[in-house]
């Protein structure tokens, strides 16, 4: 265990203690008595010691000490029973820490560092055994209160965990503490008198590894757009990565896929998840993609047990997974032997008498006659009790129902269950049985066989031959049935999955496809459910239903089955009822493919449920609009290539070629570019294994062609290399003849290719081996670790023995046992899941890039705002979406979000985080008065008054501010001064006759001597006739300001002005001209009869306002101050006063001052950097403010 640091003088140890192991930094000592061979008096005096004193004084016998060069003080940081684990401590130090402390200058830096870690060590250690033992321990709760106080997140920002780690600043490693919460990383440190707060939200990371560097061996890194960050010195560095994996996966599901977070229940509460919760999570998903079961499918139990199988007469050790509808087994050694049991199949659960030879053993029957003994249950009594419990709630859900039709074939009969009796009774469980089937009324079947069946080809073979060899296939399944089970409930071992690579006899195709996916029981749990669906969706017509018939005829032309009406209104009335099924997935090219050969092997209803079964269970996320699940598994092909073929993937440096031509390969299971009589083999797979099969199958036809595709100069090449092969792949034990396949689109008639046997192709992608030799030391140079170093030089010893005295070739043998680390066939369940949620953070950053930069693709030519500036803004306009999402719940944010929307459409604000951008980042910061501005803003950008603008229009509004001309900025703000920006509810609207009016008797001062105001005069009757000529040349006229109008766009310019270096100037001017627009006002209400301004009232005014020596600084005036001739003007009808645009322009521009403030230059790239600062503590703030 780790110790806390504590001065010692290792001197006076000498006679205690003997040093082991040493190293610049480190010393590990035995204590004296313990471990030694012989009996030396000062060893046995101690051990006597030890053996005397009571356990609590008594001293561990092994410890490592702390040294530092030059001192004699030491501090002891780890203690140990026993060598062994000692020596991990040891080791651990050496792998963690003993490589870093060389970057420290001096020896108190590194005595403070490695205490430090320990401290942190201790802290960890204790956390962990005090979470095993109550829900929220103490020492959780004090890391929650620093969380809070280092961070200022709100209290919906809930911590999952916490763990004590290094952050690596170039060189330098910083010790702290790493928080991951629901929606960020967050690492904290105070090291050596220097704080570091860094925040990462989980949305923004695109890339999660382990890498390693010059210090350290393992380490997490973490990429986000412009940085990489990474951390080590995990005490389990494992268990940190899985739950960051997880949580990154969890949160960009949430937040950027609309279409999972809507199946997905577990991720509409995220604040109740907690790390216990993750790792159910986790488990629970890798139950489900094992065993290949329906996404509603939660796990409750995971019981190591033994089953007993009768096939090798004994019991296989292995897991009991208990669900909602099922339980499962499978066997630790992998593909020794897994069994799927449904709870409808089930007819009774009973515990056996207690044995030695037999622990805690349960009994499972099945309506087919078999039983399945499971033994060594621990907590059987809650088991059987929970087990009864769901069975019997299963059963009154979905009532049992036999098939016993008469006509079936002769092979349908393996695959049905038959009963000892009609009524079955165990607890207080009874099973309603019958034989008969569903009405046909209720459950019109349109087909009633496989169209294989009806449309059945002769091949170019013997009748004989072809004959024998499908009799000799059915012989050895039927031979494996009477062994291993023939219903759902069988015994799935390595011997069937021989079997399935043979292929699968025509006759029974269909029958195993059902029991492999488990579709028979969603056709025995619905009857009637096609038929109906069927009724319902035929005869309408929309785009869906338009797609549909657009491809029908697409579908397998080559095949007679799809030449006529007959199997065209089977494939129509299958997809048809899908999509009214689904409306979500509704219908995707490549479906209508894969329909078509389900419907030639099974019955119409079967070929619907096992299409329900490929699109929802066993190829997820598949088809949707956007097909994430085939570019995430695309992804993982790709890393796949670089490491099994590393040769290829050096020659083609972009992968991505190989990964667009292989996307057929997933979504249509080869059955678009192989023919259909090879292709079916590979579906056969695909059921019994899952996508594993097209990834080892897909890996398989890449190294047959690795050396002509190393040696192609473009994709072009590539892809017809790869085509070419493809479309020469054979299955000679095919009984049909040959069906040529249209979608191949290369072909060589100068001379015959090469052709590949299907079964070949499929043992090899199960079994590619390299040559020994070549895989050794190709195995070398691709170790991570110390230990396979080991491993391989140990395999290398034993060849070099074996080769020394003679013996031929065993080391193929001896390779045998390691190749599982180049065989293609390898590939875990596991291992495709982890590399799934890995590689899907990928591909979801990767469809955000391309939203943004088609967003700015858009934008860019609308602004004068630079590119780089543009995506900065882009950024918090994303990030303020975000975080709404993250704090509030309820929030309408996360129905902003779509992406099957256009790109400029896919991320919307509304008022209130549209408001708090502009505070952050708009130049024309007005105050108190800045809220009410950005809502006049968001309600003139609001178009069509759905409460949501896009990021151009506010990007656009944004570059007026910072960019744009002064009449453009003016134009801004007078249109935000008219409805429908300003509203007659507006918080700063009030009519001027109920407040302090802006005063029309202020005269006018330009500055000038009265000689020169007759030129002001002459320029500005200029202004206003060339400001009506430009009004002319435009489309639409903006509306006339009334006076409660221009008396808000007034406030707002003095607003803006606080605060500004020039502010009194700026005051100075804005009188003036606020004096001169009244007067103007007050010319158009006396001639509103004539309907245009006088010219000869307009001398007067400026005659008055350059003999006027009036010298006041108040704008705002009581009504008592006005002189009568004003007041009396003020008092008509508000409607009758107006000022134009053109009017408030050209006097602005009479001021200089005001001129220069509106055209100066300013700077959005600072403001941008304040706001990346401030954006959060702004939304914590706001908050806060609500809780209140």
């Amino acid at each position: 265990m780790w110790l806390k640091p504590e001065e010692v003088l290792l001197k006076n140890a000498l006679k205690l203690w003997v040093t082991q192991k040493s190293s610049c930094y480190f010393i590990l000592q035995r204590r004296r008595g313990h471990g030694e061979g012989g009996g030396r008096f000062t060893g046995r005096l101690v051990g006597a010691l030890d053996a005397v004193l009571d356990s609590n004084a008594r001293v561990a016998p092994f410890r490592i000490l702390l040294q530092v060069p030059g001192s004699q003080v030491y501090s002891p940081i780890a203690c140990g029973a026993t060598l062994e684990e000692i020596n991990q401590h040891w080791e651990w130090l050496e792998q963690n820490l003993l490589h870093t402390l060389s970057v420290f200058d001096n020896k108190e830096d590194i005595a403070s560092f490695v205490k430090g870690k320990i401290k942190a060590l201790i802290a960890e250690e204790t956390s962990s055994k005090l979470a095993e033992q109550e829900e929220e321990p103490e020492k959780f709760r004090e890391a929650l209160v620093k969380f809070e106080a280092r961070f200022n997140f709100p209290e919906a920002e809930k911590l999952i965990t916490y763990y004590s780690c290094c952050c690596w600043k170039g060189r330098v490693p910083r010790q702290g503490w790493l928080y991951l919460s629901i929606n960020h990383l967050c690492f904290y440190s105070f090291f050596l008198g220097k704080e570091l707060k860094l925040i990462i939200p989980w949305v923004d990371v695109q890339k999660l590894e382990r890498t390693c560097n010059v210090f350290m061996t393992d380490t997490i890194r973490i990429t986000t757009q412009n940085k990489e960050r990474d951390f080590s010195m995990f005490l389990n560095l494992d268990e940190v990565f899985k739950i960051m994996e997880q949580l990154a996966d969890m949160t960009l599901r949430r937040l950027l896929d609309n279409e999972i977070f809507e199946l997905d229940p577990d991720l509409q509460e995220p604040t109740q998840i907690t790390k216990r919760d993750l790792e159910a999570r986790a488990q629970n998903e890798f139950f489900r993609a094992f065993f290949r079961l329906p996404r509603k499918e939660k796990l409750h139990e995971v019981v190591d047990c033994s089953l007993w199988t009768p096939f090798s007469r004994c019991h296989t050790v292995g897991r009991m997974f208990a669900s909602d509808s099922y339980v499962c087994f499978a066997s630790k050694e992998d593909g020794c032997c897994n069994v799927v049991l449904p709870l409808r199949e089930v007819v009774s659960i009973e515990k056996m008498e207690d044995t030695s030879l037999l622990p805690n053993p349960i009994i499972i029957s099945i309506r087919s006659k078999m039983a399945f003994q499971f033994i060594e249950l621990k907590d059987r009594e809650s088991l059987v009790e929970n087990l009864l419990r769901r069975l019997k709630q299963v059963h009154a859900n979905s009532p049992v129902h036999y098939d016993t039709l008469k006509n079936e074939a002769e092979t349908s009969s393996l695959f049905q269950s038959t009963s000892v009796c009609s009524d079955q009774k165990f607890g207080n469980l009874k099973l309603s049985q019958n034989g008969n089937t569903v009405d046909k009324e209720t459950s019109p079947l349109p087909n009633s066989e496989a169209l294989i069946a009806i449309f059945h080809q002769s091949g170019t073979q013997s009748p004989d031959s072809r004959m024998s060899r499908e009799q000799i296939k059915a012989s050895l399944w039927n031979d494996h049935f009477v062994e291993y089970g023939r219903t759902v409930c069988m015994f799935r071992t390595e011997k069937i999955r021989k079997l399935v690579a043979m292929g699968i006899p025509e006759s029974l195709r269909g029958k195993l496809w059902l029991l492999f996916s488990d579709a028979v029981t969603d056709l025995a749990s619905h009857p009637g459910y096609y038929g109906n669906l069927v009724e319902e969706s035929m005869g309408k017509c929309c785009l869906v239903t338009e797609e549909i018939e657009r491809d029908l005829h697409r579908s397998l032309p080559e095949h007679p089955a799809f030449q006529n009406e007959t199997g065209i209104a089977a494939l129509r009335r299958v997809l048809t009822a899908y999509a009214h099924r689904n409306p979500k997935i509704g219908y995707c090219q490549s479906m209508n493919i894969l329909t078509s050969v389900l419907l030639l092997y099974a019955k119409e209803e079967e070929a619907f449920w096992l299409l329900v079964a490929v699109c929802e269970r066993m190829l997820p996320d598949y088809f949707n609009h956007r097909v994430i699940g085939a570019q995430v598994d695309q992804s993982v092909f790709e890393e796949l290539i670089r490491d099994r073929l590393p040769e290829l993937a050096e020659h083609m440096k972009d992968l991505s070629t190989l990964a667009s031509i292989s996307l057929s390969w997933f979504l249509t299971l080869f059955l678009s570019i192989m023919p259909l009589e090879s292709a079916v083999n590979v579906v056969d797979c695909f059921f019994y294994d899952g996508i594993k099969a097209i990834f080892q199958l897909g890996l398989a036809v890449l190294e047959a062609n690795a050396v002509e595709l190393c040696g192609s100069k473009d994709d072009g090449q590539a892809l017809m290399i790869l085509s070419r092969f493809l479309d020469h792949v054979k299955n000679e034990e095919s009984p049909g003849p040959p069906i040529g396949n249209h979608h191949a689109f290369f072909s060589d008639d100068q001379e015959p290719y090469p052709v590949t046997d299907i079964a070949d192709l499929i043992r090899d992608s199960y079994e590619v081996r390299r040559s020994t030799w070549k895989l050794f030391f190709k195995g070398i140079v691709k170790l991570y670790s110390l230990h396979l170093l080991f491993l391989y030089m140990k395999v290398f010893l034993f060849v070099l023995f074996f080769a020394k005295i003679g013996v031929n070739c065993p080391y193929e043998v001896i390779f045998q046992a390691y190749i599982l680390l180049q065989k293609f066939g390898d590939q875990s369940v596991e291992m495709i899941e982890h590399m799934r949620c890995r590689h899907r953070i990928r591909v979801l950053q990767g469809h955000e890039d391309t939203t943004k930069q088609n967003v700015l693709r858009v934008v860019i030519p609308e602004v004068s705002i630079l590119p780089e500036d543009l995506e900065e803004l882009y950024d918090l306009f994303k990030r303020e979406h975000m975080i709404s999402c993250y704090w509030e719940q309820t929030s309408p944010a996360f129905q902003h979000h779509n992406p099957n929307r256009p790109y400029a459409e896919q991320y919307l604000i509304d008022a209130q985080q549209f408001t708090n951008l502009y505070k952050l980042v708009s130049p024309w910061t007005c105050g108190a008065h800045t809220e009410i501005l950005a809502e006049r803003t968001f309600r003139l950008l609001d178009e069509n008054m759905d409460n949501l603008i896009a990021f151009k229009g506010f990007a656009v509004c944004l570059d007026i501010m910072y960019n744009g001309e002064m009449n453009e900025k003016i134009k801004l703000l007078y249109r935000l001064h008219l409805p429908p920006a300003l509203t007659e509810n507006d918080k700063d609207s009030q009519s001027p006759l109920k407040n302090p009016l802006l005063s029309t008797s202020r005269p006018l001062v330009f500055g000038k001597s009265n000689g020169d105001a007759i030129d002001y005069q002459k320029q500005l009757k200029q202004m206003l006739k060339d400001l009506a000529k430009e009004k002319d040349k435009t489309e639409k006229e903006l509306p006339k300001m009334s006076q409660r109008e221009f008396i808000q766009f007034c406030k707002t310019l003095y607003s803006m002005f606080h605060e500004d270096p020039e502010e009194n100037d700026l005051y100075q001017a804005i009188a003036t001209v606020t004096t001169l627009l009244l007067q103007i006002g007050e010319v158009g209400q006396r001639s509103s009869s004539s309907g245009s301004c006088s010219d000869e009232y307009m001398d007067d005014v400026q005659t008055e306002a350059c003999a006027s020596t009036s010298d006041q600084d108040s704008v705002f005036t009581d009504m008592g101050k006005i002189p009568q001739r004003h007041s009396q003007s003020l008092s008509m009808t508000e409607g009758d006063w107006t000022v134009s645009l053109e009017h408030i322009l050209a006097s602005l521009l009479t001021e200089q001052s005001l001129v220069n403030f509106f055209e100066k230059p300013l700077d959005i790239k600072s403001k941008l950097e304040n706001a990346k600062i401030n954006q959060y503590s702004l939304k914590t703030n706001e908050l806060s403010h609500q809780s209140e």
